[in-house]
């Protein structure tokens, strides 16, 4: 079955945003971003300032949030080649994972479990075993934080997969906040910098396989919330610290200069600012000092890192670099000037406008060529050196991006498929689409059409340049696409439209849109101009106080960055529609764009009604009532003749159009149903889909059971069913389906594909045959390739092929299918299908 799915099914895309948490990112030597994602680890290949990069690997086995993630820091004493790669991640489900790669997978070698609490901070390196040989053997320490007030050590010998608890040190009421691995400066004895609640630093250094806290450093004002440590040219430790304080503390650890006492009693000693260690009978003493105060930020500063000094240009090192994140929204890089010993500020980034609350995390590249930072949002920002020795100039560059929410639905451009909506609980509708290059194809988000306050549930594009999305409120809301969009996304995607098409596309349509202070809408602006507030000006109402969001106008020639994306990418909404009792749930656009479809949560008959809106004057056409409690799904036939629905009430019911009804009458009539006497399925039925030529549709259900409908011979009795019957028996499949689509062609046999998800986050490929009645299991994606929780939506192209592949001349993907899926885990994914082997 590997080998199929390796023919049958490639990954396109994958879109997933970061868990808003300190340290869950870390860039590893091997130029590999690892963070994490909802309960996942995405592994992230940046490519480099003249490549684009995309997400390489989604490895899931925690049950909860992903907290830290860290891979394993390699000393100057253990060689490259010593090492394998290794990651180390801690989660809210309480445990710590060790993930190792073998035949480029990753694979979970050891799960730590002894915290009773969530693991909020984790750090790891690798140690040489033996003083005398230190190359031989290798040691791993791991050092984990919890909730429970406690650190726990962790080690391995040798090269073993297992780890045993070393030592707990309880914290009593207090939390470590941050952790370091380090060792002390011409030895092998590890040091772990903890920093915590109290405001200070402490310095923990092994003794007879003891960690034993030898130094208490003072001076942050607040929390301190991070700290990293790095061998300076003199061989000497200086030790980075930030806080809450907003202040950046430097400390330099460095060994006395007689070292030569001798010490029978193999302990340590502890004397004001000074402690010494024993190490091979001899006793050497280090001192602490604070060796600088970086002021700069102006609000928390949450994160720093050190450029890695074994980068440094080989032979000739470069002055010392620091970056700094902070809740100012801004990153810092600080330089030492090597003349007057001075840290300057020499560079400084960071978000612009937009509703972010500022920055969570920051990495240097292992090259130092590039700086990457994690925000409120979610969302990466990168910025790439500019040359080798323009250390003060630095340009945005393309990242990956997605949902930091569960992705509740998706839905493709219906006219060509080229370009993916997404909607999530984390207020935003995001625009997926293909950046066509000279010879390569990638993934990105193209634009934010939405930034809400309430969740998102549902959307549904009305057409290629307009789309409806419901979320935790009573109103529908439409969104029409600016002139700005439209040029950037035929730029980046390389489209080609006729005069007529643009001219159509573009009529009367707005440059872009902008949000009002305090407000929910996205207002359209016609004619770019400042409008910034005058600083004398008399204020009348309290939203003046308040930042507006601007719109400027912008040509890409690459994907947007986070902040054109807040900023400069919004579509102005064009409507609301009010006429829901209670919070939006689904949509459902008529094919031909002339109606919509919306649908409430429900828990009376009269609540669950289904309302049709002409798109012309969005104006109430009719009310469709059939069900008892919250309509999970709404469905247009292709033809738009037909509209079904499914419920939580685990029924179905089906609305035909009246063709010959009078003006004021109903526009769609039930033809069909089903109802406690010929219901099949036992639970809520939370999907629903038609075949490409609307001969059947399917229904997918809590109970496990996908069941396909059609039209059979006429009944003999009267029924609720009408003309329609079951036409397949029950498919379980084991797990509750909780999305299911129709492939929009048939394959080689005349057999219908159909996608499912589950909710534990599969999707497997049937076939079905309308003769035989029967189902064929023809693909079961592999977990690599699956979510990990609840899978919301599945969304086929409705296009044969692989949308911009056709832009480079190529054959267009004729025998690929793109299936799209959303899911709780945050993620948006795109998978190319090969027909040709189903």
């Amino acid at each position: 079955m590997a080998a199929s799915i390796a023919k049958c099914v490639e990954t396109c895309y994958v879109a997933a945003g970061c868990n808003r948490v300190p340290h869950c990112v870390n860039w590893g030597r091997q130029n590999v971003v690892a963070y994490g994602s909802n309960i996942n680890i995405i592994l992230y290949d940046p490519g480099s300032k003249f490549t684009t990069g995309k997400v390489t690997s989604v490895l899931h086995d925690h049950t909860d949030r992903v907290n830290s993630v860290k891979w394993v820091q390699q000393i100057p004493q253990v060689r490259q080649t010593d090492c394998v790669n290794e990651l180390v991640s801690a989660s809210s489900d309480k445990t710590v994972k060790v993930w190792k790669e073998k035949a480029n997978q990753y694979n979970v070698i050891s799960t730590l479990e002894g915290h009773d609490g969530i693991v909020t901070i984790v750090d790891a390196i690798y140690l040489p075993s033996d003083e005398q040989a230190p190359s031989s053997t290798l040691r791993t320490l791991i050092a984990s934080a919890s909730t429970d007030s406690t650190i726990k050590i962790w080690e391995r010998e040798h090269d073993g997969n297992e780890f045993k608890l070393l030592q707990t040190i309880s914290r009593h009421k207090g939390f470590a906040l941050c952790l370091a691995w380090s060792v002390l400066p011409n030895t092998n004895t590890p040091i772990l910098a903890v920093g915590d609640d109290d405001c200070n630093i402490l310095l923990y250094v092994e003794n007879n396989a003891q960690f034993v806290l030898v130094n208490t450093m003072r001076g942050h004002e607040d929390w301190v919330r991070a700290v990293q440590v790095v061998t300076t040219d003199e061989g000497d430790l200086l030790l980075a610290s930030c806080g809450q304080d907003c202040f950046i503390r430097l400390w330099r650890i460095s060994p006395e200069k007689d070292d030569t006492l001798q010490n029978q009693n193999q302990d340590i000693k502890i004397q004001g600012n000074r402690f010494s260690v024993t190490c091979q009978d001899k006793t050497k003493e280090f001192m602490v000092s604070l060796e600088s105060v970086l002021v700069g930020h102006e609000n928390w500063v949450y994160d720093i890192h050190w450029r890695s000094a074994e980068f440094q240009d080989g032979v000739h090192h470069q002055p010392m670099h620091l970056v700094s994140a902070s809740m100012d929204k801004t990153m810092i890089i600080w330089k030492l000037d090597t003349d007057s010993g001075i840290w300057m500020d020499s560079v400084r980034v960071g978000e612009v406008g937009g509703n972010t609350l500022g920055l969570y995390g920051c990495q240097f590249s292992p090259s130092g060529d590039a700086i990457l930072g994690h925000g409120f949002q979610g969302a990466f920002h990168l910025w790439h050196k500019e040359g080798i020795d323009c250390d003060n100039k630095w340009s945005p560059g393309v990242v990956v991006s997605g949902h930091f929410g569960s992705v509740e639905g998706l839905d493709w451009d219906p006219q060509n498929g080229n370009f993916l909506l997404s909607v999530g609980s984390d207020q935003t509708t995001r625009l997926h689409a293909p950046w066509v290059q000279d010879n390569s194809i990638s993934w990105h988000e193209l634009a934010r059409p939405q930034v809400h306050g309430y969740d998102m549930q549902c959307l549904s594009m009305v057409s290629g340049n307009r789309f409806v999305s419901g979320a935790d409120e009573k109103v529908v809301r439409v969104f029409d696409a600016p002139l700005n969009f439209l040029k950037n996304f035929l730029h980046l995607s390389k489209i080609e439209l006729s005069a007529d098409e643009l001219e159509k596309s573009a009529t009367n349509a707005p440059m872009g849109a902008s949000v009002p202070a305090l407000g929910l809408s996205n207002k359209a602006v016609y004619k770019v101009e400042s409008t910034a507030p005058e600083p004398d000006r008399e204020i009348n109402h309290p939203s003046e106080l308040y930042t507006e969001i601007y719109f400027s106008s912008v040509n890409l020639n690459k994907p947007p960055t986070e902040e054109h994306l807040l900023q400069n990418s919004l579509w102005p909404e064009t409507q609301k529609l009010y006429g829901h009792g209670f919070e939006i749930f689904c949509l459902a656009s008529h094919p031909a764009g002339t109606l919509v479809a919306s649908a409430c949560k429900a828990t009376r008959p009269e609540h669950a009604a289904i309302i049709l809106w002409d798109t012309s004057t969005w104006k109430k056409q009719c009310q469709l009532y059939s069900h008892s409690l919250t309509i999970t799904q709404l469905a247009f036939s292709h033809d738009g003749n037909l509209l079904l629905s499914v419920s939580r009430d685990r029924t179905w019911s089906l609305f035909k159009r009246n063709q010959d009804s009078p003006q004021d009458g109903p526009l769609y009539s039930r033809i069909a149903c089903t109802d406690k006497k010929t219901m099949i399925h036992g639970r809520i039925i939370w999907a629903c889909s038609w075949s490409h030529d609307d001969l059947y549709f399917v229904t997918a259900s809590r109970d496990k059971k996908v069941i396909v409908w059609g039209k059979g011979s006429p009944p003999t009795t009267e029924s609720c069913l009408g003309d329609y019957k079951a036409c397949s028996v029950p498919l379980d499949i084991k797990d509750s389906a909780t999305a299911v689509a129709f492939a929009p062609v048939f394959v080689q046999d005349g057999s219908y594909i159909l996608s499912i998800g589950t909710e534990l986050g599969l999707i497997k490929l049937y076939k079905w045959h309308p003769k035989t009645m029967e189902w064929t299991l023809c693909l079961d994606f592999n977990q690599s390739l699956c979510h990990s929780l609840t899978v919301k939506r599945l969304r086929w192209r409705p296009k044969v092929g692989r949308a911009g592949h056709k832009v480079l001349k190529e054959d267009g993907g004729k025998n690929w299918l793109q299936l799209a899926s959303c899911s709780r885990d945050c993620s948006v994914k795109i998978f190319d299908v090969n027909l040709d082997v189903l």
